[in-house]
């Protein structure tokens, strides 16, 4: 005789999980955007914006602090 097991499916992580990896992927993206621009459209001429604090210091601030996010995302128990 063959018994059937109805296993249910069930997700990787929980609902907790996935909210704090939104929020780490908003974090990167931000990161993300704040380093974009800054460039000449003439190559001959240089343009100082792109050294400014935002796309040096803030930008890659925030993408760091994403990925730590995502990290402590993926390790938190999703039953407490």
């Amino acid at each position: 005789m063959k018994k059937e097991i109805n296993q249910e499916q069930e997700f990787l992580f929980g609902k907790k999980n996935y909210i704090i990896m939104l929020i780490g992927i908003v974090f990167i993206t931000l990161g993300f955007i704040f380093m974009s621009g800054g460039g000449s459209d003439d190559p001959n001429v240089f343009n100082e914006e792109i050294y400014n604090w935002q796309r040096i210091r803030l930008a890659p601030t925030l993408v760091i602090i994403g990925l730590g996010i995502e990290i402590y995302a993926i390790l938190v128990d999703p039953k407490k």
